[in-house]
């Protein structure tokens, strides 16, 4: 063998070598592609159906929101007769103020015109009974 002859066995071998890892380095590519292309498929079912049941709980959301509103409206005239009822408790408390107020004063003042009158009526006996005896002595 020659020289040249080496060289190309040599060249041959190489190339024989490198197409060889050239063909394991595509299998290996083709496995993880075809991983990756199963993962996707995978990924995107689950996907699908994370989102149908996210459909289902907003549906389900929307109609418990729409229930509790309409309680809350059946409601809301309980609260308003309660805050209508606080008002006019509160109303009857200033009106029973203002009441027990005018009695108060009104017992202050008939307590004074009693003890006027009282005094009064003294005051006119003892001019009476002065009266009278002047009368007798006359």
């Amino acid at each position: 063998m020659t020289g040249g002859q080496v060289a190309g066995l040599i060249a041959a071998i190489a190339v024989l070598i490198l197409v060889l890892f050239i063909g394991m380095f595509l299998m290996k590519l083709n496995k993880t592609l075809g991983e990756l292309n199963h993962s996707m498929k995978t990924m995107t079912s689950d996907v699908d159906t994370i989102s149908h049941q996210a459909e289902n709980i907003m549906a389900n959301a929307n109609e418990l929101l729409e229930d509790v509103n309409k309680k809350v409206a059946t409601i809301d005239p309980v609260f308003q007769a309660a805050a209508d009822l606080g008002e006019s408790v509160s109303d009857l408390n200033a009106a029973t103020r203002k009441l027990t107020d005018r009695v108060s004063d009104t017992a202050k003042t008939t307590a004074k015109t009693s003890l006027a009158a009282r005094v009064g009526k003294t005051a006119f006996d003892l001019y009476r009974s002065r009266s009278h005896k002047h009368q007798d002595q006359d």
